[in-house]
Protein backbone atom coordinates (compact mmCIF):
# COMPACT_ATOMS: atom_id res chain seq x y z
CA UNK A 1 0.00 0.00 0.00
CA UNK A 2 1.31 3.42 -0.92
CA UNK A 3 1.74 5.85 1.96
CA UNK A 4 -0.93 8.55 2.19
CA UNK A 5 0.11 11.95 1.05
CA UNK A 6 0.57 14.50 3.79
CA UNK A 7 -2.53 16.52 4.66
CA UNK A 8 -5.02 13.87 3.53
CA UNK A 9 -7.17 11.56 5.65
CA UNK A 10 -8.10 8.15 4.29
CA UNK A 11 -10.85 5.85 5.65
CA UNK A 12 -10.53 2.11 5.27
CA UNK A 13 -13.41 0.64 3.33
CA UNK A 14 -14.99 -2.40 4.99
CA UNK A 15 -15.65 -5.40 2.91
CA UNK A 16 -19.33 -6.36 2.50
CA UNK A 17 -19.01 -9.32 4.88
CA UNK A 18 -17.61 -7.11 7.66
CA UNK A 19 -20.34 -4.48 7.17
CA UNK A 20 -23.08 -7.10 7.32
CA UNK A 21 -21.65 -8.68 10.51
CA UNK A 22 -21.33 -5.34 12.36
CA UNK A 23 -24.83 -4.29 11.40
CA UNK A 24 -26.24 -7.61 12.53
CA UNK A 25 -24.38 -7.41 15.83
CA UNK A 26 -25.62 -3.84 16.42
CA UNK A 27 -29.17 -4.92 15.63
CA UNK A 28 -28.95 -7.81 18.07
CA UNK A 29 -27.65 -5.52 20.85
CA UNK A 30 -30.32 -2.89 20.23
CA UNK A 31 -33.00 -5.54 20.01
CA UNK A 32 -31.86 -7.14 23.29
CA UNK A 33 -31.95 -3.78 25.07
CA UNK A 34 -35.47 -3.16 23.77
CA UNK A 35 -36.58 -6.58 24.98
CA UNK A 36 -35.13 -5.94 28.45
CA UNK A 37 -36.80 -2.54 28.71
CA UNK A 38 -40.14 -3.93 27.57
CA UNK A 39 -39.83 -6.84 29.99
CA UNK A 40 -39.05 -4.50 32.89
CA UNK A 41 -41.97 -2.27 32.01
CA UNK A 42 -44.26 -5.28 31.77
CA UNK A 43 -43.03 -6.50 35.15
CA UNK A 44 -43.65 -3.06 36.64
CA UNK A 45 -47.20 -3.03 35.28
CA UNK A 46 -47.83 -6.48 36.73
CA UNK A 47 -46.49 -5.44 40.15
CA UNK A 48 -48.53 -2.23 40.19
CA UNK A 49 -51.68 -4.07 39.12
CA UNK A 50 -51.14 -6.77 41.74
CA UNK A 51 -50.52 -4.25 44.50
CA UNK A 52 -53.55 -2.20 43.55
CA UNK A 53 -55.68 -5.33 43.48
CA UNK A 54 -54.41 -6.20 46.95
CA UNK A 55 -55.17 -2.64 48.05
CA UNK A 56 -58.74 -2.86 46.74
CA UNK A 57 -59.23 -6.23 48.41
CA UNK A 58 -57.98 -4.81 51.70
CA UNK A 59 -60.26 -1.79 51.34
CA UNK A 60 -63.28 -4.00 50.65
CA UNK A 61 -62.43 -6.25 53.60
CA UNK A 62 -62.11 -3.16 55.78
CA UNK A 63 -65.57 -2.03 54.73
CA UNK A 64 -67.05 -5.43 55.49
CA UNK A 65 -65.52 -5.43 58.96
CA UNK A 66 -66.25 -1.75 59.63
CA UNK A 67 -69.42 -0.63 57.83
CA UNK A 68 -69.97 3.06 57.17
CA UNK A 69 -72.83 5.30 58.20
CA UNK A 70 -74.63 7.68 55.84
CA UNK A 71 -71.85 10.25 56.26
CA UNK A 72 -69.17 7.82 55.10
CA UNK A 73 -67.77 7.36 58.62
CA UNK A 74 -67.13 3.98 60.21
CA UNK A 75 -69.95 3.23 62.62
CA UNK A 76 -68.62 3.88 66.12
CA UNK A 77 -65.71 6.02 64.90
CA UNK A 78 -67.62 9.29 64.86
CA UNK A 79 -66.39 12.29 66.75
CA UNK A 80 -68.44 13.11 69.83
CA UNK A 81 -69.19 15.85 72.33
CA UNK A 82 -70.19 15.32 75.97
CA UNK A 83 -71.87 18.60 76.79
CA UNK A 84 -71.79 20.42 80.07
CA UNK A 85 -72.90 24.04 80.07
CA UNK A 86 -70.78 26.72 81.72
CA UNK A 87 -68.09 24.18 82.54
CA UNK A 88 -64.37 23.95 81.82
CA UNK A 89 -63.69 22.05 78.63
CA UNK A 90 -61.15 19.50 77.42
CA UNK A 91 -60.25 18.80 73.79
CA UNK A 92 -59.21 15.19 73.11
CA UNK A 93 -57.15 14.36 70.00
CA UNK A 94 -56.79 10.77 68.77
CA UNK A 95 -53.83 9.05 67.14
CA UNK A 96 -52.80 8.29 63.56
CA UNK A 97 -54.94 5.70 61.80
CA UNK A 98 -57.21 5.57 64.83
CA UNK A 99 -60.47 7.14 66.01
CA UNK A 100 -62.01 8.96 69.01
CA UNK A 101 -63.21 5.54 70.18
CA UNK A 102 -59.80 5.15 71.89
CA UNK A 103 -60.63 8.19 74.03
CA UNK A 104 -64.16 7.26 75.11
CA UNK A 105 -63.23 5.92 78.56
CA UNK A 106 -61.21 9.04 79.26
CA UNK A 107 -63.99 11.30 77.96
CA UNK A 108 -66.59 9.65 80.18
CA UNK A 109 -64.35 10.06 83.22
CA UNK A 110 -63.70 13.75 82.48
CA UNK A 111 -67.39 14.41 81.91
CA UNK A 112 -68.26 12.72 85.20
CA UNK A 113 -65.80 15.06 86.95
CA UNK A 114 -67.55 18.14 85.59
CA UNK A 115 -65.92 18.82 82.22
CA UNK A 116 -67.37 19.57 78.82
CA UNK A 117 -65.54 17.16 76.48
CA UNK A 118 -65.00 17.26 72.71
CA UNK A 119 -63.31 14.42 70.81
CA UNK A 120 -63.38 15.19 67.07
CA UNK A 121 -62.63 12.75 64.25
CA UNK A 122 -59.60 14.05 62.37
CA UNK A 123 -59.46 14.31 58.55
CA UNK A 124 -58.83 11.07 56.64
CA UNK A 125 -59.53 8.93 59.69
CA UNK A 126 -62.39 6.61 60.58
CA UNK A 127 -63.54 6.46 57.00
CA UNK A 128 -62.13 4.44 54.07
CA UNK A 129 -58.59 3.60 53.02
CA UNK A 130 -59.09 5.91 50.05
CA UNK A 131 -59.66 8.78 52.48
CA UNK A 132 -56.58 7.73 54.45
CA UNK A 133 -54.60 7.82 51.21
CA UNK A 134 -55.34 11.54 50.86
CA UNK A 135 -54.52 12.72 54.39
CA UNK A 136 -52.04 15.59 54.79
CA UNK A 137 -50.25 17.01 57.81
CA UNK A 138 -51.58 20.50 57.10
CA UNK A 139 -55.17 19.21 57.19
CA UNK A 140 -54.59 17.50 60.53
CA UNK A 141 -53.00 20.60 62.04
CA UNK A 142 -55.71 22.91 60.71
CA UNK A 143 -58.55 20.67 61.93
CA UNK A 144 -57.16 20.30 65.45
CA UNK A 145 -56.57 24.04 65.67
CA UNK A 146 -60.09 24.80 64.39
CA UNK A 147 -61.66 22.57 67.05
CA UNK A 148 -59.50 24.23 69.70
CA UNK A 149 -60.50 27.72 68.57
CA UNK A 150 -64.19 26.79 68.56
CA UNK A 151 -63.98 25.59 72.15
CA UNK A 152 -62.02 28.67 73.22
CA UNK A 153 -64.87 30.88 72.00
CA UNK A 154 -67.46 29.04 74.09
CA UNK A 155 -65.50 28.09 77.23
CA UNK A 156 -63.44 30.24 79.56
CA UNK A 157 -61.17 27.32 80.55
CA UNK A 158 -59.86 24.79 78.02
CA UNK A 159 -57.29 22.02 78.37
CA UNK A 160 -55.96 19.67 75.72
CA UNK A 161 -55.10 15.97 75.83
CA UNK A 162 -53.66 14.08 72.87
CA UNK A 163 -52.64 10.47 72.38
CA UNK A 164 -49.90 9.37 69.96
CA UNK A 165 -50.13 11.64 66.89
CA UNK A 166 -52.84 13.55 68.73
CA UNK A 167 -50.17 14.32 71.32
CA UNK A 168 -47.96 15.78 68.60
CA UNK A 169 -50.87 17.95 67.44
CA UNK A 170 -51.55 19.00 71.05
CA UNK A 171 -47.91 20.09 71.40
CA UNK A 172 -48.29 22.37 68.39
CA UNK A 173 -51.43 23.92 69.86
CA UNK A 174 -49.72 24.44 73.22
CA UNK A 175 -46.67 26.03 71.61
CA UNK A 176 -48.88 28.51 69.77
CA UNK A 177 -51.04 29.43 72.79
CA UNK A 178 -49.06 30.50 75.85
CA UNK A 179 -52.31 30.79 77.83
CA UNK A 180 -53.15 27.08 77.66
CA UNK A 181 -53.74 26.14 81.32
CA UNK A 182 -53.14 22.37 81.12
CA UNK A 183 -51.74 19.84 78.66
CA UNK A 184 -51.89 16.03 78.71
CA UNK A 185 -49.62 13.97 76.46
CA UNK A 186 -50.45 10.27 76.29
CA UNK A 187 -47.75 8.20 74.58
CA UNK A 188 -47.11 11.21 72.32
CA UNK A 189 -45.60 10.43 68.93
CA UNK A 190 -42.53 12.63 69.23
CA UNK A 191 -39.98 10.26 67.69
CA UNK A 192 -39.99 7.95 64.68
CA UNK A 193 -37.85 4.81 64.35
CA UNK A 194 -35.13 5.17 61.71
CA UNK A 195 -36.56 2.52 59.40
CA UNK A 196 -40.04 4.05 59.49
CA UNK A 197 -38.64 7.55 59.06
CA UNK A 198 -36.74 6.39 56.00
CA UNK A 199 -39.86 4.75 54.58
CA UNK A 200 -41.85 7.94 55.15
CA UNK A 201 -39.17 10.06 53.48
CA UNK A 202 -39.10 7.76 50.43
CA UNK A 203 -42.85 7.17 50.27
CA UNK A 204 -42.99 9.03 46.94
CA UNK A 205 -40.80 6.29 45.50
CA UNK A 206 -42.42 3.12 46.82
CA UNK A 207 -45.94 4.48 47.23
CA UNK A 208 -47.16 3.71 43.69
CA UNK A 209 -46.12 0.06 44.14
CA UNK A 210 -47.23 -0.41 47.75
CA UNK A 211 -50.40 1.63 48.40
CA UNK A 212 -50.93 0.04 51.84
CA UNK A 213 -48.24 -0.74 54.39
CA UNK A 214 -49.04 -2.90 57.39
CA UNK A 215 -47.34 -2.26 60.70
CA UNK A 216 -44.56 -4.63 61.72
CA UNK A 217 -43.77 -3.25 65.16
CA UNK A 218 -46.10 -5.41 67.22
CA UNK A 219 -49.46 -4.95 68.91
CA UNK A 220 -50.52 -1.46 69.96
CA UNK A 221 -53.17 -2.86 72.32
CA UNK A 222 -52.34 -5.93 74.42
CA UNK A 223 -55.81 -6.36 75.93
CA UNK A 224 -57.52 -8.80 73.49
CA UNK A 225 -61.03 -7.56 74.24
CA UNK A 226 -60.07 -3.95 73.50
CA UNK A 227 -58.05 -5.02 70.48
CA UNK A 228 -61.15 -6.67 69.03
CA UNK A 229 -63.13 -3.47 69.59
CA UNK A 230 -60.57 -1.33 67.79
CA UNK A 231 -61.74 0.68 64.79
CA UNK A 232 -58.23 1.58 63.63
CA UNK A 233 -57.25 0.98 60.02
CA UNK A 234 -54.51 -1.43 61.03
CA UNK A 235 -52.37 -0.21 58.12
CA UNK A 236 -50.81 2.97 56.73
CA UNK A 237 -50.90 4.59 53.33
CA UNK A 238 -47.87 6.43 51.94
CA UNK A 239 -49.64 9.76 52.39
CA UNK A 240 -50.55 8.97 56.00
CA UNK A 241 -46.98 7.97 56.79
CA UNK A 242 -45.68 11.24 55.31
CA UNK A 243 -48.29 13.19 57.29
CA UNK A 244 -47.28 11.43 60.51
CA UNK A 245 -43.60 12.20 59.94
CA UNK A 246 -44.28 15.87 59.22
CA UNK A 247 -46.59 16.19 62.24
CA UNK A 248 -43.96 14.58 64.47
CA UNK A 249 -41.19 16.84 63.20
CA UNK A 250 -43.26 19.98 63.71
CA UNK A 251 -44.11 18.92 67.26
CA UNK A 252 -40.51 18.16 68.19
CA UNK A 253 -39.49 21.59 66.94
CA UNK A 254 -42.31 23.14 69.03
CA UNK A 255 -41.51 21.34 72.32
CA UNK A 256 -39.21 24.06 73.74
CA UNK A 257 -41.98 26.66 73.22
CA UNK A 258 -44.54 24.79 75.35
CA UNK A 259 -45.12 26.54 78.68
CA UNK A 260 -48.42 24.93 79.76
CA UNK A 261 -48.28 22.64 82.82
CA UNK A 262 -47.80 19.23 81.19
CA UNK A 263 -48.45 15.67 82.28
CA UNK A 264 -46.87 13.07 80.00
CA UNK A 265 -47.76 9.40 80.50
CA UNK A 266 -45.84 6.62 78.80
CA UNK A 267 -45.69 2.82 78.94
CA UNK A 268 -42.31 1.18 79.28
CA UNK A 269 -43.55 -1.56 76.95
CA UNK A 270 -44.75 0.85 74.24
CA UNK A 271 -44.30 -0.90 70.88
CA UNK A 272 -43.87 2.37 68.97
CA UNK A 273 -42.01 4.75 71.28
CA UNK A 274 -38.74 3.75 72.95
CA UNK A 275 -38.08 4.75 76.55
CA UNK A 276 -35.03 6.78 75.53
CA UNK A 277 -37.06 8.68 72.91
CA UNK A 278 -39.82 9.46 75.38
CA UNK A 279 -37.29 10.76 77.90
CA UNK A 280 -35.60 12.88 75.25
CA UNK A 281 -38.91 14.45 74.20
CA UNK A 282 -39.84 15.15 77.80
CA UNK A 283 -36.50 16.85 78.38
CA UNK A 284 -37.17 19.15 75.43
CA UNK A 285 -40.48 20.35 76.88
CA UNK A 286 -40.16 24.01 77.78
CA UNK A 287 -42.79 23.91 80.55
CA UNK A 288 -41.43 24.60 84.03
CA UNK A 289 -44.23 22.52 85.55
CA UNK A 290 -44.11 19.09 83.97
CA UNK A 291 -44.30 15.47 85.04
CA UNK A 292 -43.41 12.21 83.30
CA UNK A 293 -45.39 9.25 84.59
CA UNK A 294 -44.49 5.68 83.63
CA UNK A 295 -46.83 2.72 83.56
CA UNK A 296 -46.14 -0.93 82.79
CA UNK A 297 -47.98 -3.81 81.14
CA UNK A 298 -49.49 -1.87 78.24
CA UNK A 299 -48.47 -1.15 74.66
CA UNK A 300 -49.02 2.14 72.79
CA UNK A 301 -52.74 2.93 73.06
CA UNK A 302 -52.75 3.17 76.85
CA UNK A 303 -56.16 4.86 77.11
CA UNK A 304 -57.80 1.48 76.35
CA UNK A 305 -55.08 -1.04 77.20
CA UNK A 306 -54.15 -2.73 80.46
CA UNK A 307 -53.65 -0.16 83.20
CA UNK A 308 -55.96 2.39 81.57
CA UNK A 309 -57.64 3.16 84.90
CA UNK A 310 -54.36 4.58 86.22
CA UNK A 311 -53.86 6.62 83.04
CA UNK A 312 -57.39 8.00 83.14
CA UNK A 313 -57.26 8.81 86.86
CA UNK A 314 -53.98 10.69 86.45
CA UNK A 315 -55.22 12.73 83.49
CA UNK A 316 -58.54 13.66 85.08
CA UNK A 317 -56.79 14.69 88.30
CA UNK A 318 -54.29 16.78 86.34
CA UNK A 319 -57.06 18.65 84.54
CA UNK A 320 -59.29 18.91 87.59
CA UNK A 321 -56.58 20.38 89.84
CA UNK A 322 -56.01 23.19 87.33
CA UNK A 323 -59.56 23.85 86.22
CA UNK A 324 -61.35 23.90 89.56
CA UNK A 325 -58.64 25.37 91.75
CA UNK A 326 -58.88 28.75 90.06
Amino acid sequence: MRPAPAGRIYFARLRPAETTFDAALTGILIGSADVIIVALLALLVVIVSWRRSAYLRAAKANLRQRPLNDDGIVIGAEGFVLERANAPAVLLLHGAGDTPQTLRYLADALHARGFHVSAPLLPGHGRTMQDFARVRADDLTAASRAHYDDLRRSHSWLGVIGISMGGALAVQIAAADKDLPALGLVAPYLAMPATIERAARLAWLWGPLVPVLRSADGLSVLDPAERDRSLAYGAFTPAALRALRTTMQRAVAALPRVVAPTLMIQSREDNRIRVVDAERAFALLGAREKRLQWIAGAAHVITVDYGRDVVIASLTSWMESRAFSQ
